[in-house]
């Protein structure tokens, strides 16, 4: 063994990483070394199981597993003594948290953060769990036991060991396989809708159950089968999430934002951090249902969200991927607050903002106060009191030592944003949300480009990041596709073309599938592996799937529905899984019944931008809007059979038949408006 080999065996390598999650972990005495060729290497050569961590620098039981495991000496002297030691961040590397995730989830584990799995030398998963107690309690072995009892085992059961990860191995491959089917049926549709429908809360909205998460696949998706069906009901299920999500303490009512979810059914009690995933989906069902039901809650919800978002998440023209939900070693301290602290900041105005708020000697969360609003809408006197006391209590938390922030650049999440800022700036009326869009897809197709062009999954300070995944792809395409339905610029749809096709090159498996990983990922073992179910982040998959469908209600170039019918049949061979792949499901309708308002005019024409404007807040999912500016395309624009129109015009088109022009907002509405009330 070289000297430095040595070395670097015995100290922590997590130094020289750019994650802020393994930073957070690189004075550990732990020697932990990130997810490499090397790595792996080393426990090959060593002959040693791999104690792999993953987690990410938001979440709170990472850290309080850290403070009493990674942080201590005998616990640490035993993890350098029998493993190979690898921490993963599981943003930087959704590939390598998705296979070993999913083998948790085979040996019949729920889940979660961190997680905890214990490899073969070669990266078999033998056994995992996620947190782990310092002290044995409540009948569960201390973590410092479980560090033992594998090592025993390895010793003295090796061949069992190794054949447990040779089968949970297979199983990860076959869970690669996939048998395509005929398709999505509206049966299909209906079936999946009306189960997932009666898992809705009907009082507090959401999904039953605790913890509660904001699913908004699941609820894109509603809305997507309000308008299939003609069922409002879809659409006030997510109405109704909203609204109880708007008055919640999962809701910051000072600084604006959404956690990442609630610990209890009724949306009080969050699990403090902030995700930038969360709170774009969340903008764009904001934007969505206003459109539907205009609500001056959700408009002050969306500004206050973009507000956030351009305050606290901005990194250069992007933004970062999470705020942490500790401060000081306790989870939510930054946010909570105690009676005397309203009554000595707002004097004579407390009284109002604590019966508003849930504000009482006692509190509602372990003797502090989680501020939530509990009394309906008051007069704009009212509401206008209530802002100016957040104000202060603002600028009074904004003297509190803030929480971390994790500031890498994520393409997928970041590609999330871009489209939600796109739909809410037409929505609300803000155009400084669509140059926002802008600049922050910009900066990404910009930063995040390996040195062969391809683009990466993350940045952080100038340095690059691991190799972009489907979702990456995926996500930015879609962007792409938002942009331009927003601007009518050309180069926007071949940004969208660019990413789809090299999607399909890196990731498709040449029968109508994806992988999540690329053709050429050199450091994912085992099979390469698919992920086509929606989570809190919608899939590569079904973020491909729409991206199709709508480059082929835009451009009726063939080669699109092509690519989106093979998806659709590749991942609905198995129909009890479906439920899974909402938005996968949303694009098979959509393929279908969507279709497209085409404004046919110049971009600066104040006609054709009315139009515009009109076509782009239109609620229903399904349809796509193509400005059509002739003098922008030099060989030939999409959908160049289109009859041309004197002056700024917009039609209405499903496939092949379109409407007759019409040239005013009142008279495009009234053909959305008419479409609409086909299916209502």
């Amino acid at each position: 063994m070289h000297k430095r080999d040595a070395m670097d065996r015995d100290r922590n390598l997590l130094g020289q990483e750019t994650s802020p999650y393994l930073l957070q972990h690189a004075h550990n005495p732990v020697h932990w070394r990130s997810w490499s060729a090397a790595a792996l290497a080393e426990a090959k050569r060593r002959d040693c199981p791999i104690l792999l961590s993953i987690g990410y620098a938001a979440c709170h039981w990472c850290h309080v597993m850290a403070h009493e495991s990674f942080e201590d000496i005998e616990t640490a002297r035993l993890m350098n003594a029998l493993f190979v030691n690898i921490k993963v961040d599981r943003e930087e590397r959704p590939d390598i948290d998705h296979i070993y995730m999913s083998a948790l989830h085979a040996l019949g584990q729920q889940g979660g953060w961190p997680l905890t799995m214990f490899l073969s030398p070669d990266g078999k998963p033998m056994l995992g769990g996620t947190y782990w107690l310092p002290e044995s309690r409540w009948g569960r072995p201390s973590f410092r036991q479980v560090l033992q009892s594998v090592d025993s085992a390895w010793r003295t059961r090796r061949d069992e060991m190794e054949s447990r990860g040779q089968t949970l191995a297979d199983h990860l491959a076959k869970l690669s396989d996939l048998s395509a089917g005929p398709g999505v049926t509206p049966a299909d549709l209906t079936r999946i809708g009306d189960a997932l429908l009666s898992a809705v809360d009907p009082v507090h909205g959401g999904l039953r159950g605790a913890p509660k998460f904001p699913n908004a696949p699941i609820f894109r998706f509603f809305l997507n089968e309000m308008f299939r069906r003609g069922d409002p009901t879809f659409g006030e299920a997510v109405r109704a999430m909203l609204k109880a999500m708007n008055a919640g303490g999962i809701h910051d009512h000072l600084g604006g934002g959404y956690a990442r979810y609630s610990t209890d059914a009724e949306w009080l009690v969050p699990h403090f951090e902030k995700m930038l995933y969360d709170n774009a989906q969340i903008l764009e069902l904001l934007a969505f249902v206003h459109s539907l039901w205009p609500d001056p809650t959700f408009a002050e919800r969306a500004h206050e969200t973009v507000e956030w978002l351009n305050r606290e998440m901005r990194v250069g023209d992007a933004f970062a991927a999470s705020l942490d939900a500790d401060q000081d070693g306790e989870e939510g301290l930054y946010y909570v607050w105690r009676e005397e602290e309203i009554d000595a900041a707002l004097g004579d105005a407390a009284a109002p903002f604590k019966a508003a708020y849930d504000v009482t000697p006692e509190g509602n969360w372990e003797g502090q106060t989680v501020l939530r609003r509990i009394t309906s809408r008051g007069s704009p006197e009212d509401e206008a009191g209530l802002a100016a006391s957040r104000a202060k209590l603002f600028a009074l938390r904004e003297k509190r030592p803030k929480p971390g922030r994790d500031d890498k650049v994520l393409a997928d999440w970041n590609g999330l944003t871009v489209a939600a800022l796109v739909r809410a700036s037409a929505v609300f009326g803000e155009p400084a949300w669509l140059k926002s869009a802008r600049a922050a897809f910009d900066f990404v197709f910009a930063k995040l480009r390996g040195a062969d062009g391809r683009l990466l999954h993350a940045w952080r300070e100038e340095r690059p990041g691991a190799r972009a995944l489907l979702d990456d792809y995926a996500s930015m395409a879609r962007a792409a596709l938002a942009l331009f339905e927003a601007s009518g610029e050309p180069r926007d749809l071949e940004a969208a073309r660019r990413l789809a096709s090299e999607a399909l090159d890196l990731f498709g498996d040449g029968a109508g599938g994806f992988y999540l990983t690329a053709k050429d990922a050199a450091d994912v073992p085992g099979a390469r592996p698919r992920q086509t179910h929606d989570g809190a982040t919608p899939s590569g998959v079904g973020l491909l799937a729409e991206t199709f469908v709508r480059l082929w209600h835009l451009t009726d170039e063939p080669r699109w529905r092509d690519a989106a019918e093979g998806l659709i049949r590749a991942v609905s061979g198995a129909p009890e899984g479906l439920g899974g792949s909402p938005l996968t499901l949303m694009s098979a309708d959509m393929l279908e019944r969507g279709g497209s308002v085409v404004i046919d005019g110049p971009l600066d024409d104040p006609a054709a931008q009315a139009l515009a404007a009109a076509a782009l807040r239109a609620p229903d999912p399904s349809l796509t809007v193509l400005r059509l500016d002739r003098s922008l395309w030099p060989n030939g624009p999409p959908r160049a059979d289109l009859p041309r129109t004197p002056t700024p015009a917009a039609m209405l088109c499903q496939g092949q038949t379109c409407s007759l022009p019409v040239a005013t907002p009142e008279a495009l509405m009234g053909l959305i408006t008419a479409r609409r009330e086909r299916c209502l």
